[in-house]
């Protein structure tokens, strides 16, 4: 029996057990099928070829481009949609249900590169970099993580040493997506009297090379790359004028992290939607898998802990809209959606069995560290 994406999903509904679409306006509720509908049609039946090439879907980008997701939140005198924080979790949800590599893409891009420059940036660099950003007509990175500075971004070593009429940038960053293929990498640097500032260098600058890391296991389709800044010049108005200190970083990070908690919900949604289609249509002792307790009691895990995830985001989301979202709550909102979308995946390999392991089935690209192997080539729910 084949069973592909295309057939899996084919007129999907969005997964709504206990009626959280009774929560949202008809403006949200428009924002999530339009994307869904472009996430089904275009981006799902190419999603698990462009994973097992490692390539990134750059054709793709336009249509992303269109559909207002790229800062999705910020105002329309940026060229950026102006959606509700919830209307845009709820886009960043559809987008990683098809693919948590350009879901990836998205959070670089709109969450964090984007999302620096509105907040720290000049009306200048604004008015110069969102536009183009905000269709996926220009890209850009967040130069934050060092090889030897990750979760402590206080200690980062790159130094940004004033010169006349700019600066030098010298120092590495890893792990760093978008920045092979980036117009403009934002770029976290210590300036002589040591406090964290932030520039904007421009991809074709002479001084700045990006190497894609070579041989992920886990969303491949999402190029990371080792950044290396020597002796990179930029002009003095490249500096973010209210880019002042570590405080300024973990804002940017903040906001980053309420789009990563709406992704732990996409990516378990998909996980759920792959589980179900596949034990509906699996046979095994003359009935459907779908039919035995044991089956049904991880389809119910997993709709019980997607319906908890759905209305704390939405919660999130208007505490996010009522600027009353706390980094806290923030945190604790990422951690808990991206804990239940990893058991979700681990439930969903092992409802499809050896199944989990091809391409065309296996639940779209889990979470990070999700990937566990299925109990057995038979599952449990087969025995």
């Amino acid at each position: 029996m084949a069973i592909t994406p295309e057939e899996t999903r084919r007129g999907t509904q969005p997964v709504d057990f206990i009626n959280v679409g009774s929560l949202l306006s008809d403006e949200e509720k428009e924002i999530r099928d339009r994307v869904r509908s472009f996430v089904d049609r275009e981006v799902i039946p190419t999603a698990a070829e462009y994973w097992d090439k490692a390539e990134f879907p750059f054709d793709l980008l336009p249509g992303l481009g269109e559909l207002g997701l790229m800062g999705g939140t910020i105002g329309e005198e940026y060229g950026c949609a102006g959606w509700s924080n919830v209307a845009y979790g709820l886009a960043i949800a559809e987008l990683a249900r098809g693919s948590g590599s350009l879901s990836t893409f998205l959070h670089v891009q709109s969450g964090l590169a984007m999302a620096a420059i509105h907040n720290l940036g000049s009306e200048e660099q604004k008015q110069r970099w969102l536009p183009p950003m905000a269709k996926c007509e220009k890209v850009g990175c967040f130069g934050l993580t060092e090889p030897d500075a990750g979760s402590d971004p206080g200690s980062l070593a790159t130094t940004a040493v004033e010169e006349s009429g700019g600066y030098v940038l010298n120092g590495e960053k890893r792990w760093i997506g978008n920045a092979s293929f980036a117009d403009v990498a934002v770029i976290w640097a210590r300036t002589e009297d040591d406090r964290i500032s932030c520039f904007l260098v421009e991809g074709d600058n002479p001084g700045y090379n990006a190497d894609v890391l070579p041989r992920k296991g886990s969303q491949r389709a999402a190029w990371q790359t080792h950044i290396k800044l020597e002796d990179c010049h930029v002009p003095a108005e490249a500096r973010l004028p209210e880019a002042n200190g570590l405080g300024s970083t973990l804002s940017v990070l903040t906001h980053s992290r309420y789009g990563v908690g709406w992704d732990g919900l996409g990516q378990a949604t998909d996980c759920y939607e792959t589980a179900l289609a596949y034990a509906k249509e699996r046979e095994q002792f003359g009935q459907p898998i779908a039919s035995f307790q044991l089956t049904q009691a991880k389809l119910v895990e997993m709709l019980n802990e997607i319906s908890l995830s759905q209305l704390l985001s939405i919660h999130a989301g208007r505490l996010k809209d009522a600027d009353d979202l706390d980094p806290a709550t923030v945190s604790m909102f990422k951690m808990n959606n991206v804990a239940k979308a990893r058991k979700i995946a681990s439930l969903a390999r092992d409802t499809l069995g050896g199944k989990s392991e091809e391409k065309e089935t296996m639940p779209q690209e889990p979470p990070k560290g999700a990937s566990l192997p299925p109990t057995s080539r038979a599952t449990r729910s087969e025995r």
